[in-house]
C-alpha cells in the first residue's frame, strides 16, 4: 500500500526531529544560492560587458546599461551581505554588524576596476601561452579558466572582508560551471593561467606569484587534514614564486612548502618539499615495456621514460 503524503511528510517530520545538524529553522535566513549565482553571473557582465548578455551592447549605450545593471546587482548583493552578516552576528554575537553591508557592498563594487585590471593580466597570459588560442575574445567567451578566475577575484575581495558563506558558494558556483576549484582565500598575483583546468585544485592559504601557469589535475593542498578545524588560520597550502608551471596531475603539499621563482614541475609529480629557484622537478626514469599487438616472440621492447 501506497503512503499518504500525510504519512511521508510525518516520516520527514520526525527525522527533521531525530537528525540533527542538517536542518536551518529558527535561525537568521541565509545567503540563497540561487540569489549568489545570478548575482556572480552579472559580475561576469559587468566585468565583461558585451561577452556574456544575450544582446550586442553597443557603446553608446554603455552608460545606461552600466548603470541599471550595477544598480540591480549592488541592491541584491548587499541583500545577500545583509543575511551572511546577521548569520555571523547570531553565531558569535558582536563579531558582525550587519548594518556594516551597504558600505561593505558600496567598497566592494568600488574594486571593481582594479579587478578587471587584473583581470587583463590572465587573459593576456591565457592568449600568449596558449598557441590555440585564435584570440582574445575567444579566451574571454569559451575558455572556463577566465570564468573560474574572475569569480575567484571577486569572492576573494569579499572574503578579505570576513565576510561568510558568500565567497565560498560563489567560487563553489564557478568549480561546478568549469571543474576548477579555487578557494576565494588563495593569494593570486598577476598573470595567472591554468590550460584546460579540469580537476585543478587550489587551497585557502595557496599563494600563487605573478606569470605562473597552472594545467589540469593540480593540486596545491594541505599536507593533513587529521587535526580539523584546529588547523583553521594557519597556513596550510603551498606557495608559487613567479613564472613557475606546473605541469598535469602534479601535487605540491604543504604550508612550508616553497616553488621556487621560474620553477617547472613536471606532470605526476608528488611534491612534499621546498624547491630552490629555476629548479626542474621531474620524477625518476622509469621503465616502459612496449608489446605491438599481434607480435612475435622477441618484438616486445623496453625504454625509459
Amino acid at each position: 500500500m501506497s503512503l499518504t503524503v500525510a504519512q511521508l511528510t510525518e516520516r520527514l517530520l520526525t527525522s527533521y526531529e531525530r537528525v540533527g545538524g542538517t536542518n536551518h529553522v529558527d535561525g537568521k535566513n541565509l545567503p540563497s544560492k540561487h540569489a549568489v549565482a545570478g548575482i556572480a553571473t552579472d559580475l561576469l557582465r559587468l566585468l565583461f560587458p558585451g561577452f556574456f548578455d544575450e544582446r550586442p551592447v553597443h557603446s553608446s549605450e554603455m552608460g545606461d546599461v552600466a548603470s541599471a545593471l550595477l544598480h540591480s546587482v549592488l541592491s541584491r548583493l548587499e541583500t545577500e551581505i545583509r543575511k551572511s552578516l546577521k548569520y555571523a552576528a547570531a553565531q558569535q554575537p558582536g563579531d558582525a554588524d550587519p548594518e556594516a553591508a551597504h558600505a561593505l557592498t558600496r567598497r566592494f563594487f568600488g574594486n571593481l576596476p582594479r579587478i578587471r585590471e587584473l583581470l587583463r593580466t590572465d587573459i593576456d597570459a591565457a592568449f600568449n601561452g596558449d598557441p590555440a588560442a585564435y584570440s582574445r575574445d575567444e579566451v574571454i567567451v569559451s575558455y572556463p579558466c577566465i570564468e573560474a578566475i574572475a569569480v575567484q577575484r571577486l569572492a576573494h575581495e569579499l572574503y578579505l572582508e570576513n565576510i561568510p558563506l558568500i565567497p565560498r558558494i560563489m567560487t563553489e558556483w564557478a568549480h561546478s560551471r568549469t571543474g576548477i576549484d579555487l578557494h576565494p582565500g588563495a593569494r593570486i598575483g598577476t598573470h595567472f593561467f591554468i590550460d584546460h583546468g579540469t580537476g585543478t585544485v587550489v587551497g585557502e592559504t595557496a599563494v600563487i606569484g605573478n606569470q605562473v601557469k597552472l594545467y589540469q589535475g593540480v593540486g596545491l593542498v594541505a599536507r593533513s587534514l587529521a587535526a580539523g578545524q584546529a588547523l583553521r588560520g594557519q597556513k596550510r597550502h603551498p606557495t608559487l614564486e613567479d613564472r613557475v608551471t606546473v605541469y598535469a596531475g602534479a601535487t605540491i603539499i604543504g604550508g612550508d612548502t616553497v616553488v621556487g621563482a621560474g620553477s617547472t614541475v613536471g606532470a605526476s609529480v608528488f611534491l612534499t618539499r621546498s624547491v630552490p629557484a629555476n629548479s626542474l622537478v621531474a620524477p625518476e626514469a622509469t621503465r616502459m615495456r612496449v608489446t605491438p599487438k599481434h607480435s612475435q616472440e622477441g618484438d616486445a621492447f623496453d625504454y625509459q621514460i
